[in-house]
């Protein structure tokens, strides 16, 4: 019987978001440095959940001693560990050493300090709204459905509930504290979706101050429930 979302989050939930922060990236992780895709899970979870941690911890270490047979994968019955490029026997060993790095941060207290996002996964973990913004309505689709950025960011605004719209003006106005250079904030609003270029004489520095600006100023505006 396959999985139901209740046994899927209690058993596996924050493995599966240690997991996801593994992808397009290499499970390099050694036992005296963590990967890159780690320490971001490290970095985000220890700034926004810290109790995760602990849960994340557990997870992976009991999934380490007690992998799932073929055919329990087969009929849903356990979370399937993503391919992340190592063999299967491999595996087990590189989930403990996930556990052991989690153990050991806890343990110690160490908390990376903050910085801008570095990978994939962190960019949309820490500013989920702005990508839900550029991945939706500035994709590559944007000419065809819109008449120019302004309406796009307009249709946004009429369709999606005020609490969302305030959030994303947070997440903006967060980015932009983070005092990106130019060739920064290209890359992260990338990352985050966006698929066609900031309009005509705009940098996408620029850009974003002025998206910052304009869902401001609509304050109270967007769709009630």
């Amino acid at each position: 019987m396959p999985l139901t979302p209740l046994q899927h989050d209690s058993s596996y939930g924050e493995l599966d978001q240690v997991l996801h922060a593994y992808a397009g990236l290499g499970a390099d992780d050694t036992p005296e440095r963590p990967s890159e895709a780690l320490a971001a899970y490290l970095r985000h979870t220890w700034h926004t959940r810290p109790h995760a941690l602990a849960a994340a911890e557990a997870q992976l270490r009991s999934y380490a001693r007690t992998p799932p047979g073929p055919l329990r994968l087969r009929l849903g019955e356990f979370y399937p560990v993503p391919d992340v490029g190592l063999d299967e026997d491999a595996v087990r060993d590189w989930l403990l050493l996930l556990a052991d790095h989690l153990r050991r941060s806890i343990e110690a207290g160490e908390v990376p300090p903050p910085c801008a996002p570095r990978t994939h996964w962190e960019w949309h973990a820490r500013f989920p709204e702005l990508g839900q913004l550029l991945g939706g309505w500035f994709s590559q689709d944007m000419p065809d459905e819109s008449e120019d950025h302004d309406a796009a960011l307009q249709d946004y605004l009429d369709t999606t509930d005020r609490s969302l719209v305030t959030r994303l003006a947070g997440e903006l106005h967060e980015l932009l504290a983070l005092g990106l250079d130019e060739g920064e904030y290209t890359v992260g609003l990338t990352e985050l979706g966006l698929e066609v270029d900031p309009p005509d004489s705009f940098s996408h520095g620029a850009w974003l101050v002025a998206l910052a600006h304009a869902v401001l100023a609509a304050g109270g505006t967007g769709r009630q429930e």
